[in-house]
């Protein structure tokens, strides 16, 4: 599971707005902002945990996500907001931005309950109780942020809703939030007035077509992502049995060889290229990272003949496997 690029961008923005030192944040656990510049790159939801731990422990502050989404720059210029602004009213926008919501996370699933005079924003999670209670806090402060911006300040919350346990500090995040805030509920939640669904937008039906179309392209795209990771994960499965082919991976998904050859094509690639891509990162890391003979290694990538895989690692790397594990381990020295 990944979360677009833009949640990551947000923070660090949040983290710059606070005066605090990003890059010290981030090294405690590899990442650098450089990371953040394309808007298209997905990062693995696992790193929030990282992340989160690191910001809490270097600043000392338990309540690091509530006091990062107070200082988070308002989410703008990206497709959700067209969507929003191309419809009739703020409720038509939010259904519709909520069956695109993947473009921004394949871990909050948010829906809509109208019900009486209230309506009700619940924030499921794929992970449950594993998510990160700062990252949520953050999406729930960021979310309610641009929805009162896309309705002149007409959405207010009247109640929020978490599912951690964090009682001491209601004062503070009630202050952010400037609304009544729960813990230990059933669900995340954001509580108000229904009647600013009817809050009417920009409304420019002679563009909400072509927006709901660029929606449509970007997920799309991540389709396509899912399926040349699905790729990447039965090739490392299959490496050892030294059976990855075309065929062995279709037939493990289920699909014709020649569907699958389609739709690698259709997302600008190939079998061949994601299997030689995994072979060479394979053998990068068992080289330098580990102390595996050549022969276990010449295994573990799938090669059958020494002498095949020496002749692709030359072709990869322009060096041989020996003269690249002995030039890299030198560097960590």
């Amino acid at each position: 599971m990944k979360d677009s690029s833009i949640l990551l961008q947000l923070v660090h923005g949040a983290l710059t707005n606070m005066g605090l030192d990003a890059e010290v944040i981030y090294s405690k656990y590899g990442f650098t902002a450089k990371k953040l510049h394309d808007k298209n790159k997905r990062f693995k939801h696992d790193a929030n945990h990282a992340f989160w731990h690191s910001a809490e422990e270097i600043t000392g502050d338990p309540c690091i996500g509530v006091h990062v989404a107070e200082h988070l720059p308002l989410y703008r210029g990206q497709v959700l907001e067209y969507l929003f602004l191309s419809s009739q009213t703020f409720g038509d926008g939010l259904i519709r931005a909520l069956s695109y919501q993947r473009l921004l996370s394949d871990v909050a699933q948010a829906y809509l309950v109208d019900e009486h005079s209230d309506a009700s924003l619940i924030v499921d999670t794929r992970l449950g109780s594993k998510l990160n209670h700062h990252f949520v806090v953050c999406v729930m402060y960021g979310m309610f942020r641009f929805f009162e911006s896309i309705t002149e300040q007409q959405f207010k919350p009247f109640e929020i809703d978490f599912t951690c346990t964090e009682s001491q500090y209601i004062p503070e995040y009630e202050r952010v939030f400037g609304c009544k805030v729960n813990f230990s509920k059933a669900s995340n939640a954001i509580h108000f007035d229904k009647t600013v669904l009817s809050q009417p937008s920009r409304y420019e039906p002679e563009l909400l077509s072509l927006h709901e179309q660029l929606a449509d392209q970007h997920m799309k795209k991540l389709t396509q992502q899912d399926m040349v990771q699905n790729v990447k994960n039965i090739i490392a499965e299959l490496l050892e049995s030294q059976d990855v082919t075309l065929d062995a991976v279709a037939q493990r998904m289920n699909i014709s060889a020649r569907t699958l050859r389609t739709v690698l094509s259709t997302a600008q690639t190939s079998f061949n290229t994601l299997l030689s891509d995994y072979r060479f990162h394979l053998a990068k890391r068992l080289l330098v990272k580990t102390d595996e003979p050549m022969d276990e290694i010449v295994y573990l990538t799938g090669f059958s003949e020494p002498s095949t895989f020496y002749r692709a690692f030359k072709r990869w790397a322009g060096l041989t496997p020996l003269e690249y594990r002995n030039k890299n381990k030198a560097i960590q020295v």
